[in-house]
């Protein structure tokens, strides 16, 4: 009997490995790649170093700058600061705050345009009056606030490398500005 029993077992034990899938040990073909090396032109030899870190953010700032009464519309004649060079750069944080010069009559709004360094922008904006691709904060200029006024902080997309900045003044008094523009990556 215990002949039978261990043929028996034998018998399963061979049966059940002849059913169990056989694993494959052959890998599929080889595929074909094709490597592709970097021009000439994009070749780097030698050394290379960073002399000093690479800045990740910068602060650009206007102060003290006397705006007149001029409305937005009135291109040729807002208060130009000059111009923000935003190379390397991917956003712009702006902020504006400053003060009336005098007691209000009426309430307007502070603000200061980024348009790019263009020619052609430029002239648009010169000669037609017309804001192409404009980066803007604005800050609300109200009597009960005793002649202080502060923007929100809007984040803009960088499109160019360099920005001319102008500023306006809707209120019926002078104001003293200072613009912050904050470069970030």
């Amino acid at each position: 009997m215990r002949r039978t029993s261990a043929v028996v077992v034998a018998v399963l034990g061979v049966a059940l490995l002849a059913v169990q899938p056989v694993p494959r040990t052959s890998a599929a073909a080889p595929e074909r790649v094709i490597v592709t090396n970097f021009p000439e032109l994009q070749r780097i030899a030698g050394k290379v170093t960073v002399p000093e870190p690479i800045p990740q953010t910068a602060l650009v700032r206007r102060l003290d700058v006397i705006v007149p009464a001029v409305d937005r519309a009135a291109t040729s004649q807002l208060v130009e600061t000059g111009s923000v060079d935003a190379t390397g750069f991917t956003h712009a944080v702006l902020g504006l705050r400053g003060e009336v010069q005098g007691n209000l009559l009426r309430d307007g709004s502070v603000g200061a345009i980024l348009v790019p360094d263009e020619e052609p922008v430029i002239r648009a904006l010169l000669e037609e009056g017309r804001y192409e691709f404009p980066l803007e904060v604005q800050a609300p200029v109200r009597r009960e606030a005793r002649g202080l006024f502060a923007s929100d902080q809007p984040r803009h997309v960088l499109g160019f490398p360099r920005y001319r900045v102008f500023l306006y003044n809707s209120s019926d008094r002078s104001v003293e500005a200072d613009l912050y523009v904050y470069l970030t990556n």
